[in-house]
């Protein structure tokens, strides 16, 4: 296993995601780093960009992994006839998408990589509605059942129980067994990859975790996942109000929090 190797999927064509790449690698930082970095995407495309962009940098192209080297940008070609490089986003270049993350799945299988990321992907024309987010695309890429997104830091962690779906539609997928199954998984992942027993807060749905409607989530559901997974001996906190829990002494006493949707945890944890 080469923990080493971040692989890149460029992702979608049109998108200022080149544009970030290359302020990164023309940074301290990126000299620096002890990471081998691999793109996958159209060469053509990239150095166009880069022209266009007045970037000089070297670019390697590769074609196995075992060639790929540090402090350089490498990058595996996918081919790819773009009529407008500069166009807006559209579906036009879906196919060509798909063709980097399978190439990037088959890498990560042949070559024991765990590190993958990807640039923008556009929901709307790439994912449609089969998927609600990219954490879910990969999932069926990799057979992964039920992935979890999880925002790791070494300080503060979280994860959202529902993805990229509409508000609206949140309640219905805030079940017991879903809040016990993210929390048994991310605990094994702690322990396993990490070697840390984590404590973890989960917060409730309704402001101030109360509603004055007959079915109340965190009666229903929240509450009794908590007292199972504490028989299970595993530490789990709450239900507690989102609109309070990000301070300072709340959460120095955890590794993870888990939120009801998105932004209730992402929203915090990126600020």
């Amino acid at each position: 296993m080469n923990s080493n190797i971040i692989l890149i999927v460029l992702g979608e064509p049109n998108s200022i995601f080149s544009e970030i790449l290359f302020k990164y690698f023309k940074s301290i930082k990126f000299k620096e780093n002890n990471k081998i970095i691999v793109l996958i995407g159209n060469k053509n495309l990239f150095l166009k960009q880069m022209k266009k962009l007045k970037y000089k940098l070297y670019v390697n192209e590769i074609f196995k992994i075992k060639d790929a080297q540090k402090n350089i940008i490498n990058i595996i070609n996918i081919n790819y006839k773009f009529k407008n490089i500069f166009s807006k986003i559209n579906s036009s270049s879906n196919q060509y998408i798909e063709n980097c993350f399978d190439e990037a799945v088959k890498l990560i299988k042949n070559n024991k990589l765990t590190k993958l990321m990807n640039g923008p992907i556009s929901k709307t024309h790439f994912l449609k509605k089969k998927f609600p987010g990219i954490t879910e695309y990969i999932g069926f890429k990799t057979n992964s059942k039920n992935p979890i997104m999880l925002i790791y830091n070494k300080n503060l962690s979280v994860i959202p129980l529902t993805t990229h779906i509409p508000l609206k539609h949140v309640s219905k997928y805030i079940k017991k067994e879903r809040i016990i199954d993210s929390v048994i998984k991310v605990s094994e992942f702690y322990k396993s990859k990490l070697g840390k027993t984590p404590k973890f807060a989960i917060l409730g749905l309704n402001p101030h975790c109360e509603t004055n409607d007959k079915i109340s989530e965190e009666k229903k559901e929240i509450i009794p996942a908590i007292n199972f997974l504490n028989k299970k001996r595993i530490s789990v906190s709450g239900p507690f109000p989102a609109d309070t829990f990000f301070l300072e002494k709340n959460i120095n006493k955890f590794d993870v929090v888990i939120g009801m949707y998105h932004d209730q945890v992402l929203t915090p944890i990126k600020t």
